[in-house]
Protein backbone atom coordinates (compact mmCIF):
# COMPACT_ATOMS: atom_id res chain seq x y z
CA UNK A 1 0.00 0.00 0.00
CA UNK A 2 1.40 3.38 -1.25
CA UNK A 3 0.56 7.16 -0.97
CA UNK A 4 -1.33 8.85 -3.63
CA UNK A 5 2.06 10.60 -4.39
CA UNK A 6 3.95 6.96 -4.18
CA UNK A 7 5.89 7.53 -0.89
CA UNK A 8 5.29 3.97 0.76
CA UNK A 9 3.96 3.62 3.89
CA UNK A 10 5.51 3.05 7.03
CA UNK A 11 5.44 -0.22 8.85
CA UNK A 12 3.46 1.30 11.71
CA UNK A 13 0.90 3.19 9.18
CA UNK A 14 0.62 -0.15 7.38
CA UNK A 15 -0.26 -2.07 10.69
CA UNK A 16 -2.64 0.48 11.83
CA UNK A 17 -4.69 0.34 8.90
CA UNK A 18 -5.30 -3.03 8.71
CA UNK A 19 -6.03 -3.37 12.43
CA UNK A 20 -8.32 -0.38 11.49
CA UNK A 21 -9.92 -2.09 8.85
CA UNK A 22 -11.57 -5.07 10.82
CA UNK A 23 -12.65 -2.30 13.53
CA UNK A 24 -14.65 -0.48 10.89
CA UNK A 25 -16.24 -3.35 9.83
CA UNK A 26 -17.30 -3.86 13.43
CA UNK A 27 -18.21 -0.41 13.53
CA UNK A 28 -20.28 -0.99 10.42
CA UNK A 29 -22.03 -4.21 11.78
CA UNK A 30 -22.74 -2.31 15.32
CA UNK A 31 -23.99 0.84 13.25
CA UNK A 32 -26.30 -1.69 11.24
CA UNK A 33 -27.75 -3.57 14.90
CA UNK A 34 -27.81 -0.03 16.36
CA UNK A 35 -30.32 1.50 13.83
CA UNK A 36 -32.57 -1.27 14.11
CA UNK A 37 -32.81 -0.39 18.26
CA UNK A 38 -33.13 3.12 17.31
CA UNK A 39 -35.73 2.58 15.68
CA UNK A 40 -37.21 0.13 18.06
CA UNK A 41 -36.57 2.85 20.89
CA UNK A 42 -38.48 5.33 18.76
CA UNK A 43 -41.23 3.51 17.74
CA UNK A 44 -41.55 2.31 21.71
CA UNK A 45 -41.33 5.70 23.05
CA UNK A 46 -44.41 6.17 19.63
CA UNK A 47 -46.74 3.99 21.06
CA UNK A 48 -46.12 4.95 24.74
CA UNK A 49 -47.49 8.67 23.85
CA UNK A 50 -50.46 7.23 21.37
CA UNK A 51 -51.46 4.51 24.29
CA UNK A 52 -51.15 7.55 26.59
CA UNK A 53 -53.67 10.07 24.72
CA UNK A 54 -55.96 6.27 24.04
CA UNK A 55 -56.38 6.33 27.37
CA UNK A 56 -57.03 9.83 28.24
CA UNK A 57 -59.45 9.78 25.70
CA UNK A 58 -60.85 6.36 27.13
CA UNK A 59 -61.54 8.01 30.35
CA UNK A 60 -64.12 10.95 28.70
CA UNK A 61 -66.49 7.99 27.67
CA UNK A 62 -69.99 8.00 29.45
CA UNK A 63 -72.84 6.30 28.80
CA UNK A 64 -76.15 8.58 29.33
CA UNK A 65 -79.32 8.24 28.36
CA UNK A 66 -78.75 4.83 26.42
CA UNK A 67 -76.17 7.00 24.46
CA UNK A 68 -72.52 6.80 24.19
CA UNK A 69 -70.35 10.29 24.61
CA UNK A 70 -67.40 10.85 24.18
CA UNK A 71 -65.39 13.75 24.79
CA UNK A 72 -61.94 14.75 23.34
CA UNK A 73 -59.57 16.53 26.27
CA UNK A 74 -57.18 18.92 25.10
CA UNK A 75 -54.63 16.98 26.45
CA UNK A 76 -55.01 14.03 24.72
CA UNK A 77 -53.70 15.95 21.55
CA UNK A 78 -51.45 18.11 23.74
CA UNK A 79 -49.06 14.99 24.44
CA UNK A 80 -48.39 15.02 19.95
CA UNK A 81 -47.05 18.57 19.87
CA UNK A 82 -43.68 18.88 18.76
CA UNK A 83 -41.61 21.06 15.75
CA UNK A 84 -42.26 17.83 13.06
CA UNK A 85 -45.85 18.91 11.51
CA UNK A 86 -46.95 15.51 12.80
CA UNK A 87 -50.35 14.80 12.00
CA UNK A 88 -52.96 12.70 14.48
CA UNK A 89 -56.06 11.02 13.56
CA UNK A 90 -58.39 9.01 15.87
CA UNK A 91 -61.25 6.85 15.82
CA UNK A 92 -64.00 5.40 18.84
CA UNK A 93 -66.07 2.73 17.59
CA UNK A 94 -68.70 0.54 20.05
CA UNK A 95 -68.40 -3.44 19.84
CA UNK A 96 -70.49 -3.66 17.24
CA UNK A 97 -68.40 -1.60 15.01
CA UNK A 98 -70.27 1.91 15.15
CA UNK A 99 -68.14 4.84 14.57
CA UNK A 100 -68.88 7.67 17.54
CA UNK A 101 -66.27 9.54 16.91
CA UNK A 102 -62.97 10.87 15.01
CA UNK A 103 -61.93 9.35 11.49
CA UNK A 104 -63.49 7.04 9.59
CA UNK A 105 -60.45 6.51 7.33
CA UNK A 106 -58.55 4.99 10.28
CA UNK A 107 -58.95 1.10 9.93
CA UNK A 108 -60.03 -0.92 12.87
CA UNK A 109 -56.97 -3.17 14.68
CA UNK A 110 -56.11 -5.97 12.48
CA UNK A 111 -57.00 -8.49 16.06
CA UNK A 112 -59.32 -8.56 18.21
CA UNK A 113 -58.31 -6.36 21.22
CA UNK A 114 -59.60 -7.65 24.18
CA UNK A 115 -60.72 -5.04 27.35
CA UNK A 116 -58.38 -3.33 29.12
CA UNK A 117 -55.50 -4.44 26.61
CA UNK A 118 -53.72 -2.41 23.72
CA UNK A 119 -52.64 -3.03 20.42
CA UNK A 120 -50.03 -1.33 17.85
CA UNK A 121 -50.03 -1.67 14.57
CA UNK A 122 -48.96 0.49 10.99
CA UNK A 123 -50.87 1.47 8.30
CA UNK A 124 -51.18 3.76 5.63
CA UNK A 125 -54.34 6.71 6.48
CA UNK A 126 -54.43 9.51 3.63
CA UNK A 127 -51.50 7.89 1.83
CA UNK A 128 -49.36 8.68 4.86
CA UNK A 129 -48.20 5.75 6.80
CA UNK A 130 -49.32 5.67 10.57
CA UNK A 131 -48.55 4.59 13.65
CA UNK A 132 -51.74 3.06 15.55
CA UNK A 133 -52.79 2.28 18.80
CA UNK A 134 -55.64 0.55 19.73
CA UNK A 135 -57.48 0.55 22.90
CA UNK A 136 -60.32 -1.20 24.54
CA UNK A 137 -61.99 0.26 26.96
CA UNK A 138 -64.92 -1.82 28.69
CA UNK A 139 -68.52 0.31 29.65
CA UNK A 140 -70.21 -1.59 32.15
CA UNK A 141 -73.17 0.73 32.15
CA UNK A 142 -73.48 -0.44 28.60
CA UNK A 143 -72.60 -4.25 27.86
CA UNK A 144 -74.09 -4.26 24.57
CA UNK A 145 -71.80 -1.67 23.47
CA UNK A 146 -68.59 -2.46 25.17
CA UNK A 147 -65.64 -2.95 24.90
CA UNK A 148 -65.32 0.63 22.96
CA UNK A 149 -62.18 0.62 21.00
CA UNK A 150 -60.16 4.04 21.14
CA UNK A 151 -57.21 4.34 18.22
CA UNK A 152 -54.49 7.26 18.06
CA UNK A 153 -52.65 7.38 14.86
CA UNK A 154 -49.56 9.60 14.35
CA UNK A 155 -47.65 10.37 10.57
CA UNK A 156 -43.67 9.30 11.54
CA UNK A 157 -41.91 12.36 11.23
CA UNK A 158 -40.99 12.79 14.88
CA UNK A 159 -40.56 9.05 14.76
CA UNK A 160 -37.78 9.15 11.47
CA UNK A 161 -35.91 12.14 13.77
CA UNK A 162 -35.82 10.59 17.02
CA UNK A 163 -33.90 8.07 15.20
CA UNK A 164 -31.78 9.99 13.41
CA UNK A 165 -30.85 11.94 16.87
CA UNK A 166 -30.11 8.31 18.45
CA UNK A 167 -27.96 7.36 15.39
CA UNK A 168 -26.04 10.91 15.58
CA UNK A 169 -25.46 9.79 18.62
CA UNK A 170 -24.00 6.33 17.89
CA UNK A 171 -22.16 7.01 14.89
CA UNK A 172 -19.95 9.82 17.25
CA UNK A 173 -19.50 7.60 19.84
CA UNK A 174 -17.70 4.98 17.15
CA UNK A 175 -15.74 7.37 15.21
CA UNK A 176 -14.51 8.74 19.02
CA UNK A 177 -14.02 4.58 19.98
CA UNK A 178 -12.10 4.28 16.30
CA UNK A 179 -9.99 7.74 16.98
CA UNK A 180 -8.83 6.91 20.27
CA UNK A 181 -7.96 3.36 19.19
CA UNK A 182 -5.87 4.55 16.24
CA UNK A 183 -4.69 6.82 18.83
CA UNK A 184 -3.56 4.55 20.78
CA UNK A 185 -2.37 1.80 18.57
CA UNK A 186 0.28 4.58 17.28
CA UNK A 187 1.58 5.13 20.22
CA UNK A 188 2.07 1.50 21.24
CA UNK A 189 3.29 0.41 18.17
CA UNK A 190 7.12 2.59 18.53
CA UNK A 191 7.78 0.96 21.23
CA UNK A 192 6.87 -2.40 19.44
CA UNK A 193 8.42 -1.87 16.53
CA UNK A 194 12.21 -0.89 18.18
CA UNK A 195 13.38 -3.74 17.28
CA UNK A 196 12.77 -3.74 13.65
CA UNK A 197 14.68 -0.21 13.87
CA UNK A 198 17.39 -1.87 15.59
CA UNK A 199 18.06 -4.30 12.91
CA UNK A 200 17.66 -1.87 10.23
CA UNK A 201 20.34 0.12 11.92
CA UNK A 202 22.87 -2.83 12.10
CA UNK A 203 22.37 -3.62 8.80
CA UNK A 204 22.96 0.06 7.49
CA UNK A 205 25.95 0.79 9.69
CA UNK A 206 27.58 -2.70 8.51
CA UNK A 207 31.02 -1.63 6.53
CA UNK A 208 30.98 -2.75 2.96
CA UNK A 209 31.90 -6.43 2.39
CA UNK A 210 31.21 -7.42 5.62
CA UNK A 211 29.80 -11.02 5.29
CA UNK A 212 29.22 -11.57 9.65
CA UNK A 213 25.81 -13.00 10.61
CA UNK A 214 23.68 -10.57 12.67
CA UNK A 215 23.45 -10.56 15.87
CA UNK A 216 19.34 -11.23 16.51
CA UNK A 217 20.04 -9.69 20.42
CA UNK A 218 16.46 -10.39 22.50
CA UNK A 219 13.94 -10.28 18.90
CA UNK A 220 10.65 -10.61 19.24
CA UNK A 221 9.40 -14.02 17.84
CA UNK A 222 7.79 -12.32 14.63
CA UNK A 223 11.21 -11.23 13.48
CA UNK A 224 13.28 -14.56 14.11
CA UNK A 225 12.51 -15.95 10.90
CA UNK A 226 13.88 -12.87 9.12
CA UNK A 227 17.18 -12.82 10.88
CA UNK A 228 17.60 -16.29 10.32
CA UNK A 229 17.09 -15.68 6.70
CA UNK A 230 19.67 -13.08 6.44
CA UNK A 231 21.89 -14.82 8.28
CA UNK A 232 21.47 -18.09 5.88
CA UNK A 233 21.90 -15.57 3.40
CA UNK A 234 24.96 -13.95 4.44
CA UNK A 235 26.49 -17.82 4.61
CA UNK A 236 25.26 -18.79 1.02
CA UNK A 237 26.91 -15.59 0.00
CA UNK A 238 29.96 -16.17 1.96
CA UNK A 239 30.03 -19.48 0.21
CA UNK A 240 29.62 -18.49 -3.09
CA UNK A 241 32.34 -15.50 -3.00
CA UNK A 242 34.52 -17.89 -1.31
CA UNK A 243 33.97 -20.33 -4.30
CA UNK A 244 34.64 -17.66 -6.78
CA UNK A 245 37.55 -16.38 -5.08
CA UNK A 246 38.97 -19.69 -5.72
CA UNK A 247 37.40 -20.38 -9.19
CA UNK A 248 39.33 -16.95 -9.95
CA UNK A 249 42.56 -17.92 -8.53
CA UNK A 250 42.24 -21.66 -9.96
CA UNK A 251 41.42 -19.80 -13.39
CA UNK A 252 44.63 -17.39 -13.21
CA UNK A 253 46.17 -20.68 -12.20
CA UNK A 254 45.25 -22.17 -15.56
CA UNK A 255 45.35 -19.28 -18.03
CA UNK A 256 48.83 -18.60 -16.52
CA UNK A 257 50.48 -22.19 -17.79
CA UNK A 258 49.28 -22.05 -21.78
CA UNK A 259 50.64 -18.83 -21.54
CA UNK A 260 53.85 -19.51 -20.01
CA UNK A 261 54.32 -22.55 -22.17
CA UNK A 262 53.34 -19.76 -25.39
CA UNK A 263 55.75 -17.52 -24.39
CA UNK A 264 58.55 -20.41 -23.59
CA UNK A 265 58.34 -21.96 -27.33
CA UNK A 266 58.61 -18.66 -28.49
CA UNK A 267 61.41 -17.44 -27.26
CA UNK A 268 63.04 -20.86 -27.88
CA UNK A 269 61.46 -20.83 -31.70
CA UNK A 270 63.06 -17.13 -32.24
CA UNK A 271 66.84 -18.53 -31.04
CA UNK A 272 66.80 -21.46 -32.95
CA UNK A 273 68.54 -21.48 -36.40
CA UNK A 274 67.70 -25.15 -37.37
CA UNK A 275 64.74 -25.08 -39.00
CA UNK A 276 63.97 -28.30 -37.53
CA UNK A 277 63.86 -27.16 -34.34
CA UNK A 278 61.74 -24.53 -35.35
CA UNK A 279 59.37 -26.70 -36.91
CA UNK A 280 59.01 -28.50 -33.59
CA UNK A 281 59.12 -25.15 -31.48
CA UNK A 282 56.16 -24.31 -33.70
CA UNK A 283 54.04 -27.89 -33.39
CA UNK A 284 54.72 -27.04 -29.81
CA UNK A 285 53.53 -23.73 -29.63
CA UNK A 286 50.30 -24.86 -31.82
CA UNK A 287 49.51 -27.57 -29.31
CA UNK A 288 50.00 -24.89 -26.56
CA UNK A 289 47.23 -22.27 -28.10
CA UNK A 290 45.07 -24.98 -29.20
CA UNK A 291 45.01 -25.78 -25.03
CA UNK A 292 44.57 -22.13 -23.67
CA UNK A 293 42.17 -21.51 -26.83
CA UNK A 294 40.15 -24.72 -24.69
CA UNK A 295 40.51 -23.57 -21.57
CA UNK A 296 39.01 -20.31 -22.50
CA UNK A 297 36.24 -21.99 -24.55
CA UNK A 298 35.39 -23.69 -21.25
CA UNK A 299 35.30 -21.20 -19.26
CA UNK A 300 33.31 -19.09 -21.05
CA UNK A 301 30.68 -22.03 -21.18
CA UNK A 302 30.90 -22.43 -17.45
CA UNK A 303 30.09 -18.59 -17.54
CA UNK A 304 27.22 -19.06 -19.88
CA UNK A 305 25.76 -22.01 -17.93
CA UNK A 306 25.60 -20.43 -14.30
CA UNK A 307 24.33 -17.64 -16.15
CA UNK A 308 21.93 -19.75 -17.17
CA UNK A 309 20.12 -20.46 -13.21
CA UNK A 310 19.45 -16.55 -13.23
CA UNK A 311 18.02 -15.44 -15.75
CA UNK A 312 15.68 -16.66 -18.64
CA UNK A 313 16.69 -18.69 -21.34
CA UNK A 314 15.21 -19.03 -24.43
CA UNK A 315 13.82 -22.85 -24.50
CA UNK A 316 12.76 -24.26 -28.01
CA UNK A 317 11.78 -28.17 -28.92
CA UNK A 318 15.18 -29.50 -29.17
CA UNK A 319 15.81 -33.19 -30.41
CA UNK A 320 18.23 -34.94 -28.28
CA UNK A 321 19.08 -37.22 -30.93
CA UNK A 322 20.10 -35.03 -33.28
CA UNK A 323 22.14 -33.31 -31.22
CA UNK A 324 23.74 -36.41 -30.19
CA UNK A 325 24.46 -37.91 -33.68
CA UNK A 326 26.57 -33.88 -34.71
CA UNK A 327 28.23 -33.98 -31.56
CA UNK A 328 29.64 -37.09 -32.74
CA UNK A 329 30.16 -36.35 -35.89
CA UNK A 330 31.83 -33.31 -34.72
CA UNK A 331 34.37 -35.77 -32.38
CA UNK A 332 34.62 -38.17 -35.12
CA UNK A 333 38.26 -36.88 -36.16
CA UNK A 334 39.40 -37.17 -31.90
CA UNK A 335 38.23 -41.11 -32.01
CA UNK A 336 40.02 -42.10 -35.29
CA UNK A 337 43.32 -40.65 -33.80
CA UNK A 338 43.12 -42.72 -30.79
CA UNK A 339 41.39 -45.53 -32.31
CA UNK A 340 38.18 -45.43 -30.23
CA UNK A 341 35.23 -47.08 -31.30
CA UNK A 342 32.45 -43.93 -31.15
CA UNK A 343 29.53 -45.16 -31.74
CA UNK A 344 25.60 -44.26 -30.77
CA UNK A 345 22.37 -46.23 -29.53
CA UNK A 346 19.03 -44.35 -29.99
CA UNK A 347 16.11 -46.46 -28.26
CA UNK A 348 14.37 -43.47 -26.78
CA UNK A 349 11.99 -42.70 -29.89
CA UNK A 350 10.69 -39.17 -29.54
CA UNK A 351 13.86 -37.63 -28.16
CA UNK A 352 12.29 -33.95 -28.05
CA UNK A 353 13.22 -31.50 -25.02
CA UNK A 354 12.46 -27.91 -24.04
CA UNK A 355 15.89 -26.33 -23.59
CA UNK A 356 18.62 -23.80 -25.40
CA UNK A 357 19.97 -25.88 -28.14
CA UNK A 358 23.52 -24.19 -27.59
CA UNK A 359 22.91 -25.85 -23.69
CA UNK A 360 22.18 -28.95 -24.87
CA UNK A 361 24.71 -29.13 -27.52
CA UNK A 362 27.45 -27.94 -24.93
CA UNK A 363 26.19 -31.07 -22.38
CA UNK A 364 26.86 -33.26 -24.94
CA UNK A 365 30.01 -32.47 -26.29
CA UNK A 366 31.06 -32.30 -23.07
CA UNK A 367 29.86 -35.52 -22.12
CA UNK A 368 31.92 -36.73 -24.74
CA UNK A 369 34.84 -35.37 -25.00
CA UNK A 370 35.64 -35.87 -21.41
CA UNK A 371 35.24 -39.98 -22.35
CA UNK A 372 37.24 -39.72 -25.33
CA UNK A 373 40.46 -37.85 -23.42
CA UNK A 374 40.04 -40.24 -20.37
CA UNK A 375 39.77 -43.96 -22.59
CA UNK A 376 42.57 -45.45 -23.93
CA UNK A 377 43.53 -46.13 -27.57
CA UNK A 378 41.55 -49.25 -28.86
CA UNK A 379 38.66 -48.25 -26.22
CA UNK A 380 35.05 -47.80 -27.01
CA UNK A 381 32.54 -45.09 -25.90
CA UNK A 382 28.71 -45.12 -26.48
CA UNK A 383 26.00 -42.58 -26.84
CA UNK A 384 22.94 -43.68 -25.94
CA UNK A 385 19.17 -42.52 -25.62
CA UNK A 386 16.29 -44.22 -24.01
CA UNK A 387 13.27 -44.10 -21.31
CA UNK A 388 12.10 -45.01 -18.63
CA UNK A 389 9.37 -44.46 -16.02
CA UNK A 390 10.96 -41.17 -14.79
CA UNK A 391 11.22 -39.82 -18.58
CA UNK A 392 14.23 -38.77 -21.51
CA UNK A 393 17.78 -40.73 -19.87
CA UNK A 394 21.05 -39.66 -22.32
CA UNK A 395 23.99 -41.92 -21.33
CA UNK A 396 27.54 -41.96 -22.11
CA UNK A 397 29.96 -44.86 -21.29
CA UNK A 398 33.26 -45.96 -21.75
CA UNK A 399 35.82 -48.67 -21.01
CA UNK A 400 38.23 -46.49 -19.38
CA UNK A 401 39.79 -45.94 -15.52
CA UNK A 402 36.35 -45.01 -14.54
CA UNK A 403 36.01 -42.85 -11.30
CA UNK A 404 36.29 -44.42 -7.50
CA UNK A 405 33.04 -44.08 -5.67
CA UNK A 406 34.20 -41.77 -3.15
CA UNK A 407 35.90 -39.70 -5.83
CA UNK A 408 32.69 -39.46 -8.28
CA UNK A 409 31.88 -36.46 -6.08
CA UNK A 410 34.83 -34.06 -6.35
CA UNK A 411 34.55 -34.73 -10.13
CA UNK A 412 31.81 -31.96 -10.46
CA UNK A 413 33.79 -29.57 -8.73
CA UNK A 414 35.84 -27.14 -11.28
CA UNK A 415 39.39 -28.16 -11.89
CA UNK A 416 39.36 -31.08 -10.35
CA UNK A 417 41.33 -33.72 -12.57
CA UNK A 418 41.96 -36.97 -10.43
CA UNK A 419 44.25 -38.45 -13.35
CA UNK A 420 46.60 -35.75 -14.71
CA UNK A 421 49.05 -38.31 -16.70
CA UNK A 422 46.08 -40.06 -19.26
CA UNK A 423 44.43 -36.38 -20.05
CA UNK A 424 45.29 -33.23 -20.77
CA UNK A 425 41.72 -31.58 -19.53
CA UNK A 426 41.75 -28.76 -17.26
CA UNK A 427 38.79 -29.85 -15.02
CA UNK A 428 35.68 -28.27 -15.76
CA UNK A 429 33.96 -30.56 -18.73
CA UNK A 430 31.86 -32.26 -15.53
CA UNK A 431 30.88 -28.51 -13.83
CA UNK A 432 29.78 -27.23 -16.95
CA UNK A 433 27.59 -30.60 -17.58
CA UNK A 434 26.45 -29.96 -14.02
CA UNK A 435 25.19 -26.39 -14.68
CA UNK A 436 23.77 -26.88 -17.74
CA UNK A 437 21.65 -30.30 -15.91
CA UNK A 438 20.93 -27.86 -13.27
CA UNK A 439 19.34 -25.54 -15.33
CA UNK A 440 17.19 -27.39 -17.48
CA UNK A 441 16.02 -29.07 -13.94
CA UNK A 442 17.57 -32.41 -14.55
CA UNK A 443 19.68 -34.90 -12.56
CA UNK A 444 23.10 -36.35 -12.82
CA UNK A 445 24.57 -39.85 -12.24
CA UNK A 446 27.71 -41.29 -11.75
CA UNK A 447 28.38 -45.15 -12.61
CA UNK A 448 29.75 -48.40 -13.75
CA UNK A 449 28.38 -49.93 -17.36
CA UNK A 450 26.83 -53.10 -17.37
CA UNK A 451 30.46 -54.68 -18.78
CA UNK A 452 32.04 -53.76 -15.14
CA UNK A 453 35.25 -51.39 -16.16
CA UNK A 454 34.95 -47.90 -17.08
CA UNK A 455 32.55 -44.77 -16.32
CA UNK A 456 28.43 -44.31 -16.99
CA UNK A 457 27.11 -40.67 -17.27
CA UNK A 458 23.44 -41.17 -17.05
CA UNK A 459 21.37 -37.29 -17.30
CA UNK A 460 17.83 -37.78 -16.42
CA UNK A 461 15.68 -35.08 -18.13
CA UNK A 462 12.50 -33.74 -16.94
CA UNK A 463 9.62 -34.84 -18.83
CA UNK A 464 6.33 -37.20 -19.08
CA UNK A 465 7.83 -40.53 -19.11
CA UNK A 466 6.42 -42.03 -22.86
Amino acid sequence: MTLRSGAPLSLRAHLLLWLLVPLGVAAALELFMGYDDARNTATRVQDQLLLGSARIIAQQIHYDEEVLEVAIPPAALELFQSPDGDLVYYRIASARGLLLSGYAEVPPPPTLVRPEESAAFTTVVRDQPVRVVAYAQPVFAAPQESPVVIEVAQTSRGHDRMVRQIMSVVVWQELCMMLLVAVLVWIALRPGLGSLVRLGQMVGERTPGSLEPLDPGPVPRELQPLVAAFNGYIQRLDAQMAARGRFIANASHQLRTPFTVLQTQVNFALKATDPAVKEEALAALSRAVRSGIRLVNQLLSLSVAEAGGHTPVSRVPVDLAAVAQQVLEEQAALAQAKDIDLGVALHAGDAHLSASPAMVHELVANLVDNALRYTQPKGVVTVSLDRDPEGLMLKVEDNGPGIPPQDRARVFERFIRLDTTTSNGCGLGLAIVQEIVQNLGGRIELGEPPAGSGLMVTVRFPGQPR
